[in-house]
């Protein structure tokens, strides 16, 4: 089973990608990427999942968008139950410049089997795709108070906040259920410190908490994930600790 997470890019700028297999009771890194093109990402995720796989593909975009104007239903509840963290989302609809790109990569990824999984059995194999958003999914995996706010602001600063995030990673999946292996992945402890190349850094880091989402909902399914929303709202999985 493979667990792809995908830092969608909602306008035209790069998406982190990242790919993890389950494998020995573990999770194991065999990926990390940045593509700019839709089409060379989806490229990208025929080349990780080939035709008769199972995996379940985790996006960080609206890719199910019902309603024309305000904001979707799961959008709302991000800010009803993690407001006070600071980790509500952006708002969603038909008539926003992004909508047109993410609900098209959603069908993409129907096009090549990867159907909705707003209920799922857990680890059961089949070919997936769910919404996620990493600000609640960071703020539940690793216990904390208020987001991780790599995102704005001057540049130290969001990388001491970057940093942060990587180090959650590093030293706290490991031990969750499921774990994530870094044995093969030491880049994961460099850091850049230059803007451009942070950003990418940030993209790359936020992809590979998507993909543990998603293996997190494959593995536990709702007893240990909340799903704000279903298939007609739109959703977003988000990961409980015990």
């Amino acid at each position: 089973m493979k667990f792809l997470g995908i830092d969608l890019g909602w306008k035209s700028q790069p998406s982190g990608l990242s790919c993890l297999q389950w494998k020995d009771d573990q999770l194991h890194i065999l990926e990390i990427d940045r593509q700019e093109k839709i089409a060379d990402i989806l490229t990208w995720i025929d080349r990780c999942v080939q035709p008769e796989e199972s995996a379940i593909i985790a996006v960080d975009a609206p890719t199910i968008i019902p309603n024309a104007t305000g904001s979707r239903l799961p959008d709302k509840l991000t800010h009803k139950y993690f407001g006070k963290y600071h980790a509500g989302c952006y708002p969603a609809n038909l008539n926003l410049p992004f909508a047109e790109r993410t609900v098209k990569f959603g069908l993409e990824l129907e096009s090549r089997g990867f159907d909705h999984a707003p209920t799922i059995e857990p680890q059961k194999f089949g070919r997936y795709q769910i919404e996620v958003f990493p600000h609640p999914a960071i703020v539940h995996l690793f216990g904390l108070e208020k987001i991780l706010k790599y995102k704005k602001g001057r540049l130290a600063e969001r990388r001491l906040e970057l940093l942060k995030l990587q180090n959650y990673i590093t030293q706290t999946l490991p031990f969750l259920e499921p774990s994530l292996c870094f044995c093969k992945h030491q880049e994961l402890t460099l850091l850049p410190s230059t803007g451009a190349a942070l950003k990418a850094a940030e993209d790359k880091l936020d992809s590979l908490i998507c993909a543990y989402v998603a293996a997190h909902w494959w593995y536990w399914g709702e007893e240990r994930n909340l799903v704000l929303g279903d298939r007609t709202t739109g959703y977003i999985v988000i990961p409980q600790r015990k």
